[in-house]
């Protein structure tokens, strides 16, 4: 496909931090300046059963029509959304104090280290009369495996697998998902790339190379790097663009040349 452009976005390095692609763990932790009153106004009630729990905007919406399609509302329960610092920290050192470091550094990250602070990881869990809130139980069978089968067609990834614990840092967690939103979701689980891969895939399809086409090349994705001050993002045609940092080093570009044709999003 020919890059035809037809604007240029214009964004500072700041904006590197922000979107629902960015990476967040060990090596690249939480780098955004922002106060917590003012990531709450990004963030909205999953619905009015769940404890208050909350999630940002785009994520909340489609968790609730994931637990939707899958008639789940009533089967499995958000246990944890968008924390803010002062409550991963003591999430964070209360499991030192009750579960030791060797099992806290598996399951449990360090401040500024989670996702949950950006508000687009949600744990689930069965819906129990005791729930394990660092731990949930969440099966591979019944309704919590379609909702794993249907997560990606809604911007959801598993996030932390066994097979890739190495690249990850965090041990298994079937209960963990993470919105980057669709196609990604559905491109990461095809090519089975976590998070940290799918980074680094992207950026073989920059704006003067081949970009990546899928949903019969009705969405176009392609990376631009990063300056170090005003980075100036061309987009090409289309009927809507998204534009994510990833929290490393650029910019990925999602453009739709066709509306999505169900409520995916």
């Amino acid at each position: 496909m020919t890059q035809l452009h037809v604007s240029t976005i214009s964004l500072n390095s700041e904006n590197l931090h922000h979107g629902h692609l960015i990476l967040v763990n060990r090596q690249y932790p939480i780098r955004w300046q922002t106060d917590d009153s003012i990531l709450l106004n990004r963030m909205r009630l999953i619905d009015g059963t769940h404890n208050n729990i909350m999630l940002e905007n785009t994520a909340a919406k489609m968790l609730a029509k994931l637990l939707k399609a899958c008639n789940a509302q009533q089967t499995i329960v958000p246990v944890s959304g968008f924390r803010s610092k002062a409550e991963q920290t003591d999430i964070y050192d209360q499991s030192l104090l009750e579960n030791g470091q060797v099992f806290t550094s598996k399951f449990v990250a360090r401040p500024n280290e989670s996702e949950h602070q950006t508000g687009l990881a949600i744990d689930v869990g069965e819906k129990k009369e005791e729930i394990d809130f660092i731990c949930p139980s969440f099966p591979d069978h019944g309704v919590c495996q379609l909702f794993r089968q249907r997560a990606s067609q809604y911007g959801f990834i598993k996030r932390y697998d066994k097979d890739k614990e190495q690249l990850t840092g965090i041990s298994d967690e079937p209960w963990h998902f993470r919105y980057v939103g669709y196609p990604h979701a559905v491109l990461m689980e095809k090519l089975q790339l976590c998070l940290e891969e799918y980074i680094e895939y992207v950026k073989n399809y920059e704006f003067h190379q081949e970009h990546l086409l899928v949903d019969e090349e009705s969405i176009e994705i392609y990376y631009v790097k990063a300056t170090d001050t005003v980075t100036h993002i061309p987009i090409v045609a289309g009927e809507r663009y998204e534009i994510s940092g990833n929290n490393v080093d650029g910019f990925i570009i999602t453009v739709f040349h066709q509306e999505a044709r169900n409520e995916r999003g």
